[in-house]
């Protein structure tokens, strides 16, 4: 009977301890667990640092790449390195004074203009629905119909809705809604700057062209799914993965969309085109910042002017005066 009840008690705990474990995982997000293993590796392996060590060392660290990374590359490098000695039960080198005069003082020395990606355009988005409409018009090829169906519905939602590109990695069917061939609605999940995954609740109108929401019934048509991810990846058969699109694909699979439709200087775009373009857009057509911050779900008015052109953002307000 004892033993019983002690077997009884060690599964328990050990179902408690794999809870404890998930819940952990799940408070961090899969790219930023990349990133700090990449940033940890980078210090172990390539610079030939040891952990633990002292903020002496990644100070020298620091030094070694200040003129060949971005400051904001070795500010994630310093987190990453920080939240390790942490987690394992050291002292914090990274946030020593030494540490923190010598990162502000690469800031000074090496900042830098972002660089931005080119906004996508109402032209480029007429240029790439015809040629994707070509495509599922021409080809008797399945996975070059099944994947234009795809790229239409992504580029067309992420453009008029201005998602970021892990948002539309991980929508799902059972979360999405077509109310009447009028409007879109859905409800994200996660995404980069929701810390304490609440989600988003977002709806799009039907429009008379460029109609996010008849690519997305279209779409949704082809491919016969009513759960799961919404994007999912494409084998060179056609075949329709269980799997969702990483976030970092999604540049490449705009890039390629460009290309086809004969668009020049295609790296010069990126996922956050698709943003751009979009607060473009609705600034030329007139939306205050506070309607732009509203719809696209920014937080701070320093987030939403990043992706407006300088020169053109809210025009004319001092020429009337």
């Amino acid at each position: 009977m004892e033993k019983s009840l002690s077997q009884h008690n060690e599964a328990n705990e050990q179902e408690i301890a794999e809870r404890i474990s998930r819940y952990i995982n799940a408070a961090t997000r899969d790219n930023t667990r990349k990133t700090y293993r990449s940033a940890v590796e980078h210090f172990e392996v390539h610079w030939g640092g040891k952990l633990p060590t002292t903020p002496e060392n990644i100070g020298r660290y620091l030094v070694s790449y200040a003129d060949s990374l971005a400051p904001s590359t070795l500010k994630t490098r310093l987190a990453a390195l920080s939240q390790w000695h942490k987690t394992q039960g050291f002292v914090d080198p990274c946030s020593s004074v030494h540490v923190r005069k010598i990162m502000r003082g690469i800031q000074a020395v090496h900042s830098k203009k972002p660089k931005q990606a080119h906004p996508l355009q109402i032209e480029h988005l007429q240029l790439i629905t015809a040629s994707l409409d070509a495509q599922i018009n021409a080809s008797e090829n399945n996975t070059s119909v099944m994947r234009a169906y795809r790229d239409k519905a992504l580029v067309l939602l992420g453009f008029w809705r201005g998602f970021r590109s892990d948002e539309l990695s991980r929508l799902m069917f059972e979360d999405l809604e077509i109310i009447n061939n009028v409007c879109l609605r859905g409800y994200v999940r996660q995404s980069k700057t929701d810390r304490y995954n609440q989600g988003m609740y977002f709806e799009v109108p039907a429009l008379q062209t460029l109609c996010p929401v008849n690519a997305m019934s279209e779409f949704a048509a082809q491919i016969e799914l009513d759960d799961g991810p919404v994007f999912r990846k494409i084998d060179r058969w056609g075949k329709m993965n269980k799997n969702a699109i990483s976030a970092g694909s999604i540049p490449a699979i705009l890039r390629r969309v460009l290309f086809q439709s004969n668009i020049p200087n295609t790296k010069e775009f990126s996922s956050h085109s698709l943003r751009r373009g979009f607060a473009h857009w609705a600034n030329l057509q007139g939306w205050s910042l506070h309607e732009l911050m509203q719809y696209v779900g920014w937080k701070d008015i320093q987030s939403a002017m990043r992706y407006l052109n300088r020169s053109d953002a809210f025009p004319n307000r001092l020429t009337k005066n």
